[in-house]
């Protein structure tokens, strides 16, 4: 387990069930807090803009049929790093978002880990 990403509150944003478990226990499995899921764009964004504490989000780009972009502008107002989720890589990610941390499905435990740390800037230890 990864010191690093120990205590982190991390939003989940993910429409299918079994994703946001797996996202769950991967985040639980590092020492992360998991907060959500949220499996809409409206939930997702309630809880981004809130004012609940958040170290971090994984969110899936394709939620419920809507796009995502919504929520990962609230976080970035807000100076929250993000990673997005996808099944298309980035290259499935529009320009003005290129470049953004992204993990594409299906994902392990490592590229969930990776790309948290490097949305959020920490070393491993």
């Amino acid at each position: 387990m990864s010191q690093a990403l120990s205590g982190r509150r991390v939003l989940v944003v993910e429409d299918e069930s079994l994703v946001a478990m797996l996202l769950e226990t991967i985040l639980e499995d590092m020492g992360c807090t998991p907060v959500g899921p949220a499996s809409t764009v409206d939930e997702g964004l309630a809880m981004a803009t809130g004012g609940e504490p958040l170290d971090a989000a994984l969110l899936d780009v394709n939620v419920a049929g809507r796009q995502v972009f919504p929520i990962a502008q609230a976080l970035k107002d807000r100076g929250v790093p993000f990673v997005f989720s996808t099944g298309y890589g980035e290259g499935g990610l529009p320009d003005e978002w290129r470049g953004q941390a992204t993990i594409q499905k299906p994902f392990t435990e490592a590229a969930v880990r990776d790309a948290l740390m490097q949305a959020m800037g920490v070393e491993n230890v």
